[in-house]
């Protein structure tokens, strides 16, 4: 049977983000399930009152609509393409939404093997982070064809404000991988500035409330993005690295960035997360 309204939605990962999607998508009224390998994350889950099937195979078979929200690409394809994974069991018609942050290139491979299936795929990782997440105030930057999107969007508007569809299958990684370059940017201009004004006998916190009304004001300042883990950033810099590669750009700025968020973890005795 061919899907075409989206009734049911799967999510596989069931963390920090996933978690809070999950329930936004349920209050909306779709039939929501999710998987998660993680015991203790899948017993939080549950105890939210998501319902849980016994694996992402399970899940695809009971799912118009595959949100997938794992952490590295490997993951996302383990999940998609391996023993009992995902297209196992999905019906032709059905749609897989990567929402995690993945390589351009990731996507088009996967594409590949999804769409002979006759399975649709789009991208569609989010930005604003978990606080918004849990308020439902993402923003998802959507690449696929126009039709798999718009059958999707009521779904991303549970969870999302706007949804913002920018071209074709691999765009909405493109989008979110210049997103987290200039955010990262912006953080290490923070980080280095505020460590400047220390240095030479100013508050920083003093500082801060300033020049977020000033014109150095920008979104990591304002959210004190530097307070927070940022576990991803190394990941996100090497894709985008790997990226301006391929495409034979000259991004220098990209790789001191990557560096300066080492230090500013290091500093902060944050774990480094490896690539």
């Amino acid at each position: 049977m061919t899907v075409t309204e989206i009734r049911s939605v799967g999510i596989v990962g069931l963390g920090s983000m996933g978690r809070p999607i999950a329930r936004h998508i349920a209050r909306r009224g779709f039939q929501t399930a999710g998987y998660e390998v993680d015991a203790a994350t899948a017993q939080r889950a549950s105890g939210e009152g998501i319902a849980l099937a016994a694996s992402a195979a399970e899940l695809a078979a009971a799912s118009d609509l595959i949100v997938v929200l794992v952490g590295f690409d490997a993951e996302v394809e383990a999940v998609i393409l391996g023993e009992g994974g995902v297209l196992s069991r999905i019906r032709p018609g059905s749609i897989i939404a990567v929402c995690s942050t993945v390589a351009p290139q990731t996507m088009n491979a996967l594409a590949h093997e999804v769409q002979r299936e006759g399975v649709h795929l789009v991208d569609a990782p989010l930005t604003r982070g978990e606080e918004a997440a849990e308020s439902g105030k993402l923003l998802v930057m959507v690449g696929g064809e126009s039709h798999a999107v718009e059958r999707c969007r009521p779904v991303f508007s549970a969870f999302a404000d706007p949804v913002c569809h920018l071209g074709a299958l691999g765009a909405g990684q493109i989008g979110k991988l210049v997103n987290n370059l200039i955010l990262w940017a912006c953080m290490s201009a923070n980080y280095e500035g505020l460590k400047l004004a220390s240095a030479l006998g100013v508050e920083p916190e003093a500082l801060r409330r300033v020049l977020v009304q000033s014109s150095a004001s920008n979104w990591s300042l304002q959210t004190r993005a530097d307070e927070k883990p940022v576990p991803w950033a190394e990941k996100d810099m090497t894709i985008v690295l790997k990226e301006a590669d391929l495409a034979h750009v000259s991004l220098p700025l990209c790789g001191v960035v990557k560096e300066v968020i080492k230090g500013f973890k290091i500093e902060r005795g944050l774990p480094l997360l490896g690539i």
